[in-house]
């Protein structure tokens, strides 16, 4: 007798809506978390290391209940594999980003990545950009200069944060590796089902960091917390993080994600008022000004291509 599969039935807009915003603050509270950890001496390399290996372990798991087979697609492997080393390339990026900028910065410029996506889908042959897509991106970039302060950075030549242009370029370089993944997911992965996409994609990030540590290309990296506070921070970027990232693998296709994932931009708002509240980063109002410019061209862009 045929089995019939049926799609789950989709939340309430309403219920959806509060349950992506909610992810969305605990991937924020996550990054929060790892700035903490990270003042107190604990290495990049061990925050993604945890991160990721906890998460495997608890999405291994659910696979393994639902009895999900993990085979690939013939022709799939390698960009499955390519599609890891990016995503482990953006968390290195993001998370080095967060160590040296404030929080909130560091989630602003990396989530520019829907912007860097449309312009990479149209330079390998994709649809042009519209004009009202590029009169978002316009609004992006004058965002970003008004949330980066860039005037006032370039009069001081950094002195104020010698590691500020570094920040930025590595939380820029994590928007670009994820738009790249985002480009592999959707035209290379099709018919990789997203369950084992996620298990595998998780599986390189691990041994990726596994590997760096090993081979000592980054002598601080796998450095351990200094205090009980480090270990608690780095506890809680684990447990806010696997989370999130295991509600959000389990409640996707309720979600109905085409309308409403640009809910999940609310994660640098979240960041900016977590780093203010816990870490004491504050901006000044050309900044916060900026930073609304730029969650809202990022949300009118979602929309534009999810229409």
């Amino acid at each position: 007798m045929a089995v019939t599969t049926t799609a789950p039935p989709l939340f309430p807009r309403k219920l959806a809506i509060a349950l992506l915003a909610l992810l969305a603050c605990s991937f924020a509270a996550n990054h929060v978390a790892a700035r903490i950890a990270f003042d107190d001496g604990t290495g990049v390399l061990l925050a993604i290391l945890c991160r990721s290996g906890i998460t495997f372990l608890v999405l291994a798991c659910l696979l393994l209940w639902q009895r999900q087979a993990l085979g690939l697609p013939s022709g799939t492997r390698r960009w499955q594999l390519l599609l890891g080393l990016l995503i482990a390339t953006q968390s290195l990026c993001l998370y080095s980003a967060v160590a040296r900028i404030p929080v909130a910065l560091a989630l602003l410029v990396g989530n520019t990545f829907p912007m860097l996506l449309a312009l990479l889908t149209w330079a390998l042959g994709g649809a042009r950009p519209t004009g009202r897509t590029v009169l978002f991106m316009g609004l992006i970039l004058c965002g970003l200069v008004l949330a980066l302060d860039v005037p006032a950075r370039l009069a001081d030549g950094g002195e104020a944060n010698p590691h500020w242009a570094l920040g930025v370029s590595l939380a820029f370089g994590a928007a670009c590796a994820f738009a790249c993944g985002l480009w592999i997911t959707d035209h290379k992965l099709a018919e990789v089902r997203g369950p084992v996409r996620s298990l595998l994609t998780l599986l390189v990030v691990f041994s990726s960091m596994l590997v760096a540590g090993a081979s000592g290309v980054m002598p601080a990296g796998l450095s351990p917390p200094s205090s009980p506070g480090g270990w608690a921070a780095l506890a809680s970027l684990v447990v806010l993080y696997g989370v999130a990232f295991t509600l959000l693998f389990v409640c996707v296709p309720r979600l109905n994600m085409a309308q409403n994932a640009p809910v999940m931009n609310v994660e640098p708002i979240a960041t900016l008022l977590l780093g203010w509240a816990l870490l004491d980063q504050q901006l000044g109002g050309l900044q916060l000004l900026g930073g609304a410019v730029v969650v809202c061209g990022i949300v009118l862009l979602t929309y534009r291509r999810a229409s």
